[in-house]
């Protein structure tokens, strides 16, 4: 897959064949999109093409007030584009000027112009354009005056696979961890590096990884307690348990922490980044009387997590 930023980098794409969006997750609705842009690329000789933008355009247009929390970091996003098998990216700049361009502005100087779009695939409702006045209506309007092909992806198809990134991002917040991954098809992820922490879960018997995800604006699901599979650098997979809060019974700290109980394993992974894949919400984050309380629910917890993986292989 190549990726350019903007169109400074650009080479020439064989018969471009394009979509546009920000595909945040590439839930299942996007893994159609890509599906049917390879296949119009193949018909044609070309290559599929998703046109997106960086930062996302609520972040410029909205700076102080647009509140974005993000199913995936761009690093993420791109990796699982590449996955399913998406051939071209071009990662626009979104500025307040690019967000003035009226919709046959941006046709007309982008897609024709510079990139000699050969067939674009859009949904039955998308918008783009200065006051999203471009719609699929417009582009039927303005296809043959620039010699390109539009194609709708139907309401339909659309519907019967009933997903959207807010339906995603809604579950997530939810704790509803195995519905996102049926919207998603794989598990809802956390990246980030392990950082050196208090160490208090070593003290009473839970040593914890704590993973550092490094991003502000990427969502982080309900607090409480969760049962994960921790992918290591070189692959290895681990199964564990995962808290993320505040830690109520150890500090009152209000700083949110993401901890993982690793399951039978004891080597040292400090500044390593892993990745973080939630399987399933077990519990609330909950302030207890005593660490010795603490303790005891933890054991709880490693019992109903650990029959969780055995049951579900």
């Amino acid at each position: 897959m190549k990726i350019f930023q903007g169109f400074e980098t650009l080479e020439e794409i064989p018969n471009p064949v394009l979509t546009i969006g920000t595909f945040d997750g590439v839930h299942l609705g996007h893994q159609k999109i890509i599906n049917r842009l390879n296949e119009e690329a193949e018909k044609v000789g070309g290559e599929s093409v998703l046109f997106t933008f960086y930062p996302h355009p609520r972040m410029v247009l909205y700076p102080d007030s647009h509140g974005l929390k993000l199913l995936q970091t761009q690093v993420e996003k791109i990796d699982k584009l590449r996955r399913f098998g998406l051939q071209n990216i071009i990662v626009h700049p979104f500025t307040k000027e690019f967000s003035r361009l009226t919709a046959l502005e941006f046709v007309r100087d982008y897609l024709v112009n510079q990139l000699h779009v050969k067939k674009l695939v859009i949904g039955y409702d998308h918008q783009f354009g200065k006051n999203r006045e471009g719609s699929i209506e417009f582009l039927r309007d303005v296809c043959d005056t620039y010699g390109f092909e539009v194609i709708e992806i139907p309401a339909k198809e659309i519907n019967d696979v009933n997903v959207s990134s807010t339906k995603v991002r809604n579950a997530i917040m939810a704790g509803e961890l195995e519905k996102a991954q049926h919207f998603l098809g794989e598990p809802f992820e956390l990246h980030g590096r392990v950082v050196g922490g208090q160490a208090m879960g070593r003290q009473i018997g839970f040593p914890t990884a704590n993973i550092d995800v490094e991003s502000d604006i990427k969502l982080l699901p309900k607090t409480g307690v969760y049962a994960v599979n921790i992918v290591m650098g070189d692959g290895i997979i681990m199964e564990g348990m995962m808290n993320i809060g505040t830690k109520p019974t150890l500090s009152d700290s209000q700083q949110l922490s993401v901890e993982v109980h690793l399951f039978d394993f004891e080597a040292d992974i400090y500044d390593q980044y892993v990745t973080v894949q939630l399987l399933s919400r077990f519990r609330d984050e909950q302030k207890f009387d005593s660490v010795y309380d603490l303790k005891e629910q933890l054991s709880k917890d490693e019992s109903a997590i650990r029959h969780f993986f055995a049951t579900s292989h």
